[in-house]
């Protein structure tokens, strides 16, 4: 499998259970059920063109699941359970926690587009990571909207970011 499909591929699985998960109230629940079957249905896209797109190779032949990578990773599961403890200890509403992990994937895209030198993920890099900080700053005067902002517009972002990466190749 292709390592730039294999990327697109997973941004859009997490992309596709942000959007799942986080489309409950306060959206309407028929805005909700339309928004978990257009995550459904781009996430097939996704699958879909990155099959018909054949195995090229991507990123100039560089790894990309290499050492940078990894040390990425790591710094990204450190961020997102130290986030979880502090936020735990300020006894932050339950919704803190998608802003956090919007937050904590946004700067791991960040620091990938950097390792990898690949700006179109600088995109949606620095997108979650606004998303992210928008609902940590929405924990004190709109709580409830904090999944949507966070959870379903992170989604949203990753499933376009991922369908625009399978179209590229």
């Amino acid at each position: 499998m292709r390592q730039q499909f294999l990327g697109a591929l997973i941004g859009a699985a997490f992309g596709t259970v942000f959007v799942l998960v986080n489309s409950g109230a306060p959206v309407p629940a028929a805005l909700g059920w339309v928004l978990r079957a257009l995550a459904v249905l781009a996430l097939v896209a996704v699958v879909v063109l990155g099959v018909r797109a054949g195995g090229r190779p991507t990123l100039d032949d560089r790894p990309v699941f290499g050492p940078s990578y990894r040390m990425i990773v790591i710094g990204e599961v450190v961020l997102l359970v130290a986030g979880f403890f502090v936020l735990s200890l300020l006894d932050a509403p339950v919704q803190a926690n998608v802003a956090w992990i919007a937050t904590v994937v946004g700067l791991h895209f960040v620091a990938l587009a950097s390792a990898w030198q690949a700006r179109s993920i600088l995109v949606v890099g620095a997108v979650l990571t606004v998303l992210g900080v928008a609902g940590l700053v929405l924990l004190g005067s709109a709580a409830e909207w904090v999944p949507f902002v966070s959870g379903v517009l992170s989604g949203v972002t990753l499933l376009g970011g991922s369908l625009y990466g399978v179209r590229r190749a």
